[in-house]
């Protein structure tokens, strides 16, 4: 067999690992029974259902008909961009309050983007923060 799209190999071997070690974690709380059912009873099936999930999306990688897809190289820029919006939303969120720390979030972690513009950052930036002040705050 061959791997003819590795994205989504990767992804399916990504989600078969989580769904087990959530399961793994699971399996240390009580189970209980379908009707009564203990603390672990719901994150052991979300975790199997999980790795389920993984080997279905990693078969389908390997068919004959799965679309042909490299995976690209990694951008170590866009990685350390969106690290730092968030170690600045870590900074600014004790010391400006929440509003100014999504707004700088959201316009540090657009400037990731190829396709980045000062107005659609700044836009959507305030439109956020307006949201996170109507939901959030009133």
């Amino acid at each position: 067999m061959k791997i003819r799209n590795q994205r989504d190999f990767g992804a399916g071997i990504m989600y078969m690992v989580i769904g087990l070690f959530f399961a793994g974690i699971a399996t240390t709380y009580s189970l209980g029974t379908a009707a009564k059912m203990g603390p672990g009873y719901f994150p052991l099936a979300l975790g199997i259902l999980m790795f389920l999930l993984g080997l279905l999306v990693l078969v389908t990688s390997l068919r004959a008909s799965a679309a042909i897809d490299q995976i690209p190289q990694f951008n170590w820029r866009v990685i350390g961009i969106i690290t730092g919006s968030i170690c600045l939303f870590g900074i600014l969120l004790p010391t400006m309050g929440v509003l100014v720390a999504i707004f700088g979030l959201v316009f540090a972690s657009s400037t990731a983007s190829k396709e980045f513009s000062w107005k659609a950052a700044t836009l959507n930036s305030i439109v956020l923060m307006v949201f996170t002040y109507l939901v959030f705050i009133v």
